[in-house]
């Protein structure tokens, strides 16, 4: 059965961007439980901004899981990537993630890998680009299995990585470089600009998609662009998706709302 999340960013720095409940931990635990939600997704600026003890007692006080916390405030605040041209940095960028991996697998929780992939330059051809993401994925994905977690990689759209941009080239990196416990992130946002047809690219990613985010064409809520949904149930049932659908989406026209209007649509598509 496919599962409900939502997110929470907890990075000052990310403001305007697509997380639907900001700023207030334990409110927005407390209402993704009042509207109904399975889980929470949690963006934070590093390991050691989230009071761990406080974040137990919230998932225990009201029953919902961490579905994943994500990395991109290592690219946000820190200007990490892992294809860094310079070695010190791709280390640190390992290191960061290594350490949100540490916190998201005390809740077991993985890791999401988006922005901290960085992209190709005239000073780093896409092929060694390619080499040195598979590369951190690996170790990555290694380190995350002490926490019976996959990490997870997500293709983004063109405008903001020259790297993998559809679910066919997520499978081909891992598969061409023997990429063990990582798994696709497929985001209905990015795939709606860079997939011929989003039904055909959860095809495409088959069993390697672990993780997906519930969003619409506009990275509105679901239900708020022209986004075709049926198709995609449809899809996600073919390929025996069984894991979240987790609304990454602009807090429109506010974070309640979103909130509201997202889990609505979820209950209405998957249940």
């Amino acid at each position: 059965m496919i599962s409900s999340a939502v997110t929470i960013s907890l990075v000052e720095q990310a403001r305007g961007g697509p997380f639907v409940l900001w700023d207030d931990l334990a409110a927005g635990v407390r209402l993704a439980k009042e509207l109904g939600y399975d889980a929470v997704e949690i963006f934070a600026p590093g390991p050691d901004a989230v009071d761990r003890g406080q974040f137990k007692s919230l998932l225990e006080e009201t029953g919902l899981k961490c579905a994943a916390v994500g990395t991109g405030a290592g690219m946000v605040i820190s200007q990490l990537s892992l294809t860094d041209t310079e070695a010190a940095k791709r280390q640190a960028a390992i290191d960061f993630v290594k350490s949100m991996i540490d916190f998201g697998g005390e809740f077991s929780a993985p890791a999401i890998i988006g922005s901290m992939q960085g992209r190709w330059t005239t000073d780093l051809p896409k092929d060694k680009a390619l080499e040195l993401l598979g590369e951190a994925l690996s170790e990555l994905g290694e380190y995350a299995k002490q926490y019976n977690v996959p990490l997870i990689y997500e293709p983004l759209n063109r405008y903001e990585t020259n790297l993998c941009n559809t679910m066919a080239d997520g499978v081909q990196l891992i598969e061409s470089q023997s990429i063990s416990n990582v798994v696709l992130l497929a985001d209905l946002f990015h795939m709606n600009i860079e997939e011929t047809c989003i039904a055909q690219g959860l095809k495409d990613g088959g069993r390697h998609i672990g993780h997906v985010h519930f969003v619409d064409s506009n990275r509105r809520p679901a239900g708020n662009g022209h986004m075709k949904y049926e198709p995609i149930v449809s899809a996600l049932k073919e390929i025996n998706y069984q894991a979240y659908a987790s609304a990454e989406a602009f807090p429109w026209p506010d974070p309640t709302a979103a909130a509201k209007q997202t889990i609505e649509m979820f209950q209405k598509l998957f249940r």
